[in-house]
């Protein structure tokens, strides 16, 4: 797997056929079991976002994943089709007035497990790219 252009439909069950995708593979990605399972759940999370809050599980919409992996890096983009939003005005989840709501975690999960994080958002939909270093 050098490069892959895939399209999920929004629903949950895109997310477990995305993970086994990553598992299919893993020997390909070749990297260090703690990173790989890193990856894993920064993937998870990242479609999960993408089908709950970006396409709002609306089943006509799709997420469209691009997988690069090479020698050096794994890099994947997950784009939603929803309507975008802002990522610096999300609240801090670590913040005490914070800790206990129910949302607001995902994006700092992926920024914490990731080596490179990029959001790109706009009024045709947000698009997270991480990178995993060899």
């Amino acid at each position: 797997m050098q490069k892959l252009d895939l399209k999920y439909k929004s629903n949950r069950k895109s997310v477990a056929d995305l993970e086994n995708l990553l598992i299919e593979h893993k020997a390909e990605i070749n990297l260090p079991e703690e990173k790989f399972v890193n990856l894993q759940i920064a993937v998870s999370e990242a479609i999960l976002n993408a089908i709950v809050h970006g396409n709002k599980e609306i089943s006509e919409k799709n997420v469209y994943v691009k997988i690069e992996n090479d020698e050096r890096k794994i890099t994947i983009s997950i784009k939603d089709e929803g309507k975008g939003f802002d990522v610096n005005t999300l609240p801090d989840p670590t913040k005490s007035e914070n800790l206990y709501k129910e949302h607001g975690r995902g994006i700092f999960i992926i920024k914490s497990l990731v080596d490179i994080f990029d959001c790109i958002s706009d009024s045709n939909g947000t698009e997270i790219i991480i990178t995993m270093l060899k």
